[in-house]
């Protein structure tokens, strides 16, 4: 991912952007379970590779939506492949009900996690 100018930090915000644009800032920060200053820094520095764009819409001072750009867009058709192998070398030799408890077993921490900032 690295060679295409993504960092892990900014493939979350990428395939969030990639289901839903036209997030507002703080929108893709509670998706992606950031923090907002994290989520500027993270656009920002998406926006300067040319991978999304921030607009304002109906005049909207407050609220920025972010937009992939063609770029960004395109990206998926490389980066989603790449991604699949990565996660195939992770899991090599692992069984499937492991995977399936261990799976079930981070959402409900993930989960226990999220009620309590609540």
């Amino acid at each position: 991912m690295a060679e295409h100018s993504v960092s892990f930090g900014h493939w979350s915000f990428l395939r969030i952007l990639w289901v839903t644009e036209g997030l507002t800032q703080r929108e893709l920060s509670e998706q992606a379970g950031l923090m907002e200053p994290t989520t500027f820094t993270a656009l920002k520095a998406m926006e300067a590779n040319g991978l999304i764009e921030r607009r304002q819409l109906n005049g909207n001072r407050k609220n920025i939506h972010i937009y992939l750009t063609d770029k960004g867009r395109d990206l998926k058709e490389t980066l989603i492949p790449l991604a699949e192998d990565v996660n195939d070398i992770a899991v090599q030799g692992t069984k499937c009900e492991d995977l399936r408890v261990t799976r079930r077993t981070l959402l409900k921490i993930i989960s226990n996690l999220a009620a309590a900032n609540e």
